[in-house]
């Protein structure tokens, strides 16, 4: 008998890993399915390429959730340092207390990765939250559209800090 449940508990185990395998970012799916692509510019540092950024939204507004924003790194960086960089440029933007930021930056520094040249993080900005994805794979959500709104303001809002590429990724694609 107890060969038979744990037989039993073993297989709904493996059933429940299955199950979850495309949250666990077991399974590659595209991001981007149903969104349009707008523009593309660069974020460089004392000249440096740090990564290229794509805009893609699902309707006319590119401003608006739903919308997503792919990031492909040009150098390697340690997801804690991207962390800090956004919990940095929020703190900028004014966007939220102390506190929030510290809460944002620790859920972030769990979620994103070490990249290296070619790596790409696809952050999807929902009216519920937000949704990253590595290279394709999910790897963690924030159900906070406070976050999102934030987060997503690094790039998107007019005080930025970097207005250029801002100014790229609003850009209209040609008809």
């Amino acid at each position: 008998m107890s060969s038979i449940l744990n037989s039993a508990i073993t297989r709904r185990r493996l059933l429940g890993l299955l199950a979850a395998w495309p949250l666990l970012g077991g399974a590659a799916e595209n991001p981007l399915a149903g969104f349009s692509r707008w523009g593309s510019g660069e974020f460089r540092r004392f000249g440096f390429l740090i990564y290229e950024a794509t805009l893609w939204a699902a309707g006319d507004d590119p401003a608006r959730p739903p919308l997503a924003l792919k990031l492909t790194y040009r150098r390697s960086i340690a997801g804690k340092d991207i962390a800090e960089a956004s919990v940095k440029e929020i703190r900028a933007l004014g966007m939220a207390d102390e506190t929030q930021l510290r809460l944002w930056g620790e859920q972030m520094a769990r979620i994103f990765p070490d990249v290296g040249p070619g790596d790409q993080i696809t952050g999807l900005h929902l009216p519920t939250g937000a949704r990253f994805f590595y290279n394709d794979r999910l790897i963690g959500a924030l159900g906070d559209p406070a976050f999102a709104n934030a987060f997503f303001a690094i790039w998107l809002d007019a005080r930025t800090s970097a207005p250029a590429l801002r100014s790229a990724l609003l850009k209209r694609p040609a008809a």
